[in-house]
């Protein structure tokens, strides 16, 4: 008898990859499985960054599994409720909501070599499953820079991931660590409410104006009782988007219109010069990632907001000391200082074939098949793992490429039949990072001239996928099984049960 419950697949998380993964895995008749999800609701990130402004920087019908389409979105660009809201919606549709397991965070995982599944112990109990598909995503963990004095200081500390609402800003003297994506929409939101804004900024984004609006209920109701029109819609911004891979992958000096636009963006909104040289970037665009607000440079402008062009060093008392020597009063620190991307800590709980964690495996830097499997970890597949961000598109065309390769993989270990677990070949892993890797030395990301959070410790880029995503869905369609090592139980009695399997197969 199983000493724990067991089942045929857990999934880690319940964010766009995971609840996709839950989908797929019902599309496929695989109803015996779990999803993970360490806190009391589903939507991965979209649940966690609740801060004011929050919103999405892709357009709405791509932001969107095109197994769900939404045809009543209210903007071409959503907000984070609406996109929680979706996520919910999907939870119910697809009848996902028995499988989830809230309040259920992953502290192990590890390979069970002997009965070939992972044993995952969790902060509700322990259970074991055949496979592993971890979700948990690049956005999930916040990351907060040691800063002297940080723990000293007398006033609010938060995340922009993990934003206080009981906490009242009006009339406080706010500093805002870091100039993201989520910076971008914080600071125009809480602009107006607070006494002083300080803006600690490091490196200056490129900003470009969001050319954001409502979508009409004649678009709303037309794309609900004609659904091709959606489609229409999403495959146009799909195509407009892989056009302008090139740029960013082969030719960045092409990407110079784009950054013409940029600079007009910022002299039209800001008319000092001294703030305008502080706001202007001295990088190729694209090299970080591009921002989008139309709200963000007259916010800066406004009298009640500073911008430190430096960051920040030291904290003394209520007193914020920059690298320059600005020094600055505060009641409240937000950081906007993004998130373990490159050293996610999940992988840290990840126990493998060798003995080994995922982090000890990657501590050189994050390598995978296909942006999918790790060497060393049988039956185990990442959803959003290396090299499959990027940097001009939507995410989930991605992570159902992903979740094509998911399901695959479980009808390869229906084939095989018995208890089997595929593992990929280091020789296969290395050769597929070694194109990526070659492929990458010519992008944006690597020949901008800037340092970003697609770059590992060693300077590696180990995030963005350098290509369309079109080429991805091709790489990812299917498994080949000549890129993997068949495991089979090593004991005797599951041998000859497994070679009985086999014969029977046949």
């Amino acid at each position: 008898m199983d000493r724990y419950e067991h089942v045929r697949a857990a999934v880690i998380g319940s964010g766009f990859g995971g609840l996709g993964a839950a989908v797929r895995l019902r599309r496929e008749g695989i109803t015996d499985f779990v999803v993970l999800e360490r806190a009391a609701s589903v939507g991965g990130t979209w649940r966690d960054n609740s801060y004011p402004g929050c919103a999405c920087d892709v357009p709405s019908h791509l932001y969107s599994f095109s197994f769900a389409p939404n045809p009543d979105w209210p903007r071409t660009f959503s907000g984070q409720p609406h996109i929680r809201a979706y996520l919910e919606n999907v939870a119910d549709t697809f009848g996902l909501r028995p499988h989830i397991r809230l309040g259920h965070e992953v502290l192990t995982m590890r390979w069970d070599a002997d009965e070939l599944r992972w044993e995952i112990e969790t902060s509700q109990g322990t259970l074991t499953a055949d496979v592993v598909v971890s979700a948990t995503g690049p956005l999930s963990d916040p990351k907060i820079p040691e800063i002297p004095g940080l723990a000293g200081f007398d006033g609010k500390v938060f995340h922009s991931a993990q934003w206080d609402h009981d906490y009242e800003l009006r009339g406080k003297r706010v500093a805002m660590i870091g100039t993201g994506a989520s910076a971008i929409q914080i600071v125009p939101a809480i602009q107006p409410e607070v006494g002083r804004l300080t803006l600690f900024q490091r490196t200056p984004p490129w900003v470009m104006p969001r050319m954001d609006r409502a979508i009409s209920g004649a678009e709303r109701w037309l794309h609900d009782k004609v659904p091709v029109t959606a489609a229409a819609r999403r495959r146009l911004l799909w195509g407009i988007r892989e056009l302008q891979v090139g740029a960013f992958t082969k030719h960045p000096n092409e990407l110079g219109l784009i950054e013409s636009i940029g600079r007009s963006n910022i002299r039209r909104s800001i008319k000092d010069p001294a703030l305008r040289a502080k706001l202007t970037p001295s990088y190729r665009i694209g090299c970080k990632r591009i921002l989008l607000s139309s709200t963000y440079y007259p916010a800066l402008a406004r009298p009640n907001v500073d911008v430190v062009a430096s960051g920040l060093k030291e904290v003394r008392g209520n007193t914020l000391v920059a690298s320059d020597g600005t020094e600055t009063e505060a009641d409240v620190i937000i950081f906007g200082t993004g998130f373990h991307v490159t050293d996610m800590p999940i992988a840290e709980r990840v126990v493998g074939a060798q003995g080994v964690t995922l982090a000890e495996a990657w501590k050189d830097g994050m390598e995978s098949l296909r942006g999918a499997t790790a060497a060393g970890f049988p039956n185990w597949m990442t959803i959003i793992g290396p090299n499959t961000g990027l940097g001009n598109s939507s995410m989930i065309l991605m992570i159902e490429s992903q979740l094509s390769y998911l399901a695959d993989y479980l009808r390869q270990l229906n084939v095989l039949g018995g208890r089997a677990a595929l593992d990929p070949r280091p020789a296969a892993v290395s050769a597929w990072n070694e194109r990526v890797q070659q492929r990458m030395k010519r992008t944006v990301w690597n020949t901008g001239g800037c340092t970003s959070w697609y770059l590992d410790a060693n300077g590696r880029n180990t995030t963005i996928w350098p290509g369309t995503t079109t080429e991805f869905r091709r790489a990812t369609r299917e498994v080949d099984l000549g890129e993997y090592q068949v495991i089979r139980p090593v004991s005797a009695d599951a041998g000859i049960a497994d070679r009985a399997a086999d014969k029977e197969a046949v």
